[in-house]
């Protein structure tokens, strides 16, 4: 006697969804074991070593700023070549090994700004340019210095042209860094001394209108003559 096929409930059709997929997962778990330890142990191998990486890099973060906060006082002391090479049978070890050592890290891409610095302020510009160049840390301030930085050696080395657009950029970097009037200003007279007259009077218009108060705006207007 034939009898009325039941008709399933959402429910019903649910789990039984359910279970087929976990026969499906079950059955490829079985045919493929081998595999899905393999790949079970490369995850795990994965996750362990993005957690040493980052324990890592944050124990050199940490020792990188240890030993730049030992070197602050000769930097700000003006004993820059000191700064840069440590004190030998001390715990200071200078900017320089900081950043051989650490210099990936954000710590280690501040020492790198003060290293270049020293070099600059005691007249060695090629090797304050590699610094300054290779300056690749997240903090604005110091991007807009970089660039200055690398401004001031084109600037040295009479390549006009290439200064004038680096301290452009450099103003650009951040509205709250307090030095864009004087890197516009010193875009401006880059640029005159390049010939570039029209990219000139843009940048001094720029310091006299967005500056007002600032030093720099004081000194403008001469230039503004000059190209009048």
């Amino acid at each position: 006697m034939l009898t009325k096929k039941k008709k399933l409930s959402r429910k019903e059709i649910k789990q039984d969804k359910f279970v087929e997929i976990y026969y499906k997962v079950y059955g490829f778990v079985q045919d493929n074991s081998q595999r899905v330890i393999l790949y079970g142990v490369l995850l795990i191998v994965v996750i362990f070593a993005a957690i040493f990486y980052v324990n890592n890099r944050k124990q050199k973060n940490e020792t990188a700023g240890v030993e730049l906060a030992r070197i602050m006082n000769l930097f700000d002391a003006g004993n820059y070549q000191e700064a840069i090479d440590g004190q030998p049978g001390t715990t200071i070890i200078g900017l320089k090994k900081i950043v051989d050592d650490y210099g990936s890290t954000p710590n280690g891409e501040t020492a790198k700004m003060f290293l270049a610095d020293s070099y600059n302020l005691l007249g060695k510009t090629d090797e304050a340019y590699k610094y300054y160049k290779d300056y690749d840390g997240s903090i604005e301030l110091y991007q807009s210095a970089a660039l200055a930085g690398q401004a001031g050696y084109f600037a040295s080395k009479n390549n006009y042209s290439e200064a004038a657009e680096l301290y452009e950029k450099a103003a650009h970097v951040t509205d709250t860094d307090v030095m864009n009037a004087e890197y516009l200003l010193k875009a401006g007279i880059n640029y005159m001394k390049e010939g570039k007259n029209k990219e000139a009077k843009k940048a001094f218009e720029t310091v006299q209108n967005d500056y007002k108060t600032s030093a720099s705006a004081r000194e403008v207007e001469r230039y503004l003559v000059q190209l009048n």
